[in-house]
Formats: structure tokens, C-alpha cells, sequence
């Protein structure tokens, strides 16, 4: 059996928009590669573990929340070297 190489991209720089009205930068969080998955997507993680993603080939990461791993809203995600 031939091996399979996977390029997974291992980090991600993921922006957050900054709050409604008050015109301030997006805040920008770095997730690693994690194992795990979600609805067949990677997940990423930041250092901390408390912000998690998925990200899809296009680039479009979807929040997860901790508790029960439902997604929430969809955020830009830039993959990083």
C-alpha cells in the first residue's frame, strides 16, 4: 500500500471583527492544526485551547463553541507559512 501525503495546513491567522459601530481594526487570533474534526472539516485551535474552528478549503472558518461543538457565525481565515 502506497503511503498518502497530506498537506494539511498547520496555522491559520483568523480575523475577528472588532465591535459593531465603533469602527476599531479586526483582531486577529493565530489557531494550530488540530486532530480532531467537525462536520468532516479540521479543527484548529489557538495556544490556549478556548478558540476553536473549523476551516474549509476556502478559507471560510466557522466558530465552534466549546460546550456542545455547534457552529456559529463564519470568519475570514488566512493560512500562514
Amino acid at each position: 500500500m502506497d503511503a498518502v501525503e497530506v498537506n494539511v495546513v498547520q496555522r491559520y491567522a483568523v480575523s475577528l471583527p472588532g465591535p459593531v459601530g465603533c469602527h476599531a481594526p479586526a483582531r486577529v487570533v493565530i489557531v494550530h492544526w488540530t486532530s480532531g474534526r467537525a462536520d468532516g472539516c479540521p479543527v484548529y485551535a489557538n495556544e490556549e485551547g478556548d478558540f476553536r474552528v473549523t476551516i474549509d478549503e476556502l478559507g471560510a472558518a466557522q466558530l465552534l463553541e466549546a460546550a456542545d461543538g455547534a457552529q456559529a457565525q463564519c470568519l475570514h481565515a488566512v493560512a500562514m507559512p
